[in-house]
């Protein structure tokens, strides 16, 4: 017997993968409304709040749905969900990199993603420097200081969910703060 919709906020992960392998929709529905937010503080704090932020989510959870019949239950639905995430805004960081290198100013320095006049930097609020500052970072810092700053995941939940031991995310997180710090220093 199927759940009703309103008791889908009461069922398990495990609970709601098998109801939507079996083709219901509201279960479905249910993880998306359960983890969009996660999904939108990770993307957004890798990619910035931009118009692409949005769509990169959709794209994630396109992808879960996809995915789901290879899901295995090892690790949290959250965890497989905020993998998928990461690496589809990575993908999208290497696109734009990709783009934006194939670009040059006249002077032939090369056109970066983050490159706005000065004037528009001085017009920005503290909240939107800092978010500034996090998309200048390299993306391998970029995403453990979302992750651990943003998102408020432990250290040990970091290394997890990004299959990287320990002090790897240690170095990074201290290594992308002090980025950060040049960076800020330079807005």
């Amino acid at each position: 017997m199927r759940k009703q919709a309103t008791q889908y906020g009461q069922a398990d992960d495990a609970e709601l993968v098998k109801a939507s392998l079996d083709g219901d929709k509201m279960a479905f529905t249910e993880i998306v409304n359960r983890y969009s937010k996660m999904v939108a503080k990770t993307v957004k704090g890798m990619l910035g709040d931009t118009i692409f932020a949005e769509d990169l989510g959709q794209e994630v959870f396109i992808k879960l749905y996809h995915s789901l019949p290879y899901f295995r239950g090892e690790a949290k639905l959250s965890t497989y969900l905020q993998r998928i995430a990461i690496n589809i805004t990575l993908n999208e960081i290497k696109r734009r990199k990709r783009f934006f290198s194939m670009f040059s100013h006249s002077d032939g320095e090369e056109m970066r993603e983050y490159d706005v006049p000065d004037d528009d930097v001085e017009q920005k609020d503290a909240k939107e420097l800092v978010s500034k500052a996090l998309q200048m970072v390299d993306p391998k810092f970029r995403i453990i200081l979302v992750m651990r700053l943003l998102q408020g995941y432990s250290t040990k939940e970091t290394a997890d969910i990004l299959g990287l031991p320990l002090g790897t995310v240690l170095s990074r997180l201290s290594r992308g703060q002090e980025q950060m710090k040049k960076i800020l220093k330079t807005l």
